[in-house]
Order: C-alpha cells, then structure tokens, then sequence
C-alpha cells in the first residue's frame, strides 16, 4: 500500500466504555460481534454493510525497539458502515468532494496478537505487556467514528474504485484523538465494500508511554512511532 498519513492531534481526550471479546472465535462467537455492533438508523436511500465470518479484514501495526523492529496483527474488525444514495458506483458518477460515508468501528483489544515477520506468533509475553499499555480491562476495544470522507481531485480510479482522505474520531486506551488519513476504497460487483488505509500514530498522543521492559539491564526501549495498516472488508445487510 502507497497510503501513508501523520496523524493531528485532536481537540478532545475523553475515556470511552466498551465490551471485551476473545481473539479466537466460531460461528457462536461471530454472531453475537454482528448482534453487538451498533447500526447506525439508515435514512432512506442509505446502503447498510457489515463484517461477516470469512471476511478478509485484518489490522497490522508496526512499530521498534533497541533490540528488533515489531509486528501486532488482528483480523477481527468489526462495526457498521453506510453508504449514501449519492455515494458515486463509477468514475463518471464522482465529484471531488465530501461523500455520503458514515462509518464506526471497533477492534477487540484481546484480537491484537503479536507475530514474526513471517506472520507466525511471537510472544504472548508481548502481548501482556500491549495489553497493560492499552487498558484492555478498563477498555477492552479501539474505536474510530467517521467524521468526515472527502473525495480526492482524481481520486474516482476506476469503475468502484476511489481515493479519498477520512477525518474521524480515534478512541485508544480510552483516549480520543482527531485523525486524518488517506484511504482506498473499493466498490466489488457483488456490493462488498473494501476499504483500505494506513495511518502513522505515536502511542504518547494517547498517553501511552512506549514499553521499556525491565529486562536486560533496562537496555530495551520502544520507539514512540508507530503505523497502522488496515483492510476493512464489509457486506451489504
């Protein structure tokens, strides 16, 4: 992916409640992450899409330390997103400018697990301690609200296919910050959604101080800068 973003600051840092669920899950588990996922009201005219079991949503989040660069990956993306009835289905259809998007999410806090580079588990040692950094007890999901899709001049590619810059509301160990990034997004024949995107983020915006392990003489430190990789893949309802 080409996409890469700096994240701005928001204006607010608020705590958020939310739900837990377990990284691993079956049939059981995936209906009720369907059933908890809010829908938005969907005004006449609005197309509503969802996750569903199969699906190829993943997250990937990069980041390093003194001793070695790190890799955390999820596949369990959940939340509803809304598309508008003047949302453009071909190039010919679309205008630079805001789209009839709205979108929630949320990733499960216990479905990040860390891995090799070779995608392979790592550590569950690592995963205790990214758990304790984002409050997985007090809360247990990363949330994003779409606040704003802006259609970029030249960003209608090809038939279903677009590029547009997102603004929204990103809500990690309770703390809220305002982002804006680059996305793709696209429009498949049978009316799935892929939206794809990558966003660089530093865990001290949401008053995460970087792990330093109390390990080897205190020598392992984490870098603050992280980047966070996504594909987010939705069905109609």
């Amino acid at each position: 992916m080409k996409l890469i973003a700096r994240n701005q600051q928001g204006t607010s840092k608020t705590r958020g409640v939310n739900v837990r669920l377990p990284s691993r899950w079956n049939a059981a588990v995936w209906a009720w992450v369907l059933a908890a996922t809010v829908p938005l009201l969907a005004a006449e005219g609005w197309t509503s899409l969802g996750p569903k079991p199969g699906g190829k949503s993943k997250v990937r989040i990069e980041g390093t330390s003194t001793i070695h660069d790190w890799q955390v990956e999820g596949s369990l993306i959940g939340g509803s997103l809304e598309l508008g009835p003047n949302f453009p289905k071909s190039p010919d259809q679309a205008k630079p400018g805001k789209l009839d998007v709205r979108a929630q999410v949320f990733i499960p806090v216990s479905s990040l697990k860390s891995v090799k580079a070779d995608g392979t588990p790592y550590s569950t040692a690592m995963d205790d301690i990214m758990y304790g950094k984002l409050l997985k007890t007090e809360h247990p999901r990363i949330l994003y609200t779409l606040q704003e899709l802006t259609l970029k001049e030249g960003g209608a590619k090809e038939a279903g296919q677009f590029e547009a810059e997102a603004v929204g509301d990103l809500v990690v160990a309770g703390v809220t910050n305002r982002i804006t990034f680059p996305v793709q997004i696209q429009v498949h024949p049978d009316n799935h959604v892929t939206v794809k995107g990558e966003v660089a983020l530093k865990m001290t915006d949401f008053k995460i101080e970087p792990p330093a392990p109390k390990v080897a003489l205190g020598l392992i430190k984490t870098g603050d800068d992280v980047k966070v990789k996504f594909q987010w893949e939705v069905f109609p309802r």
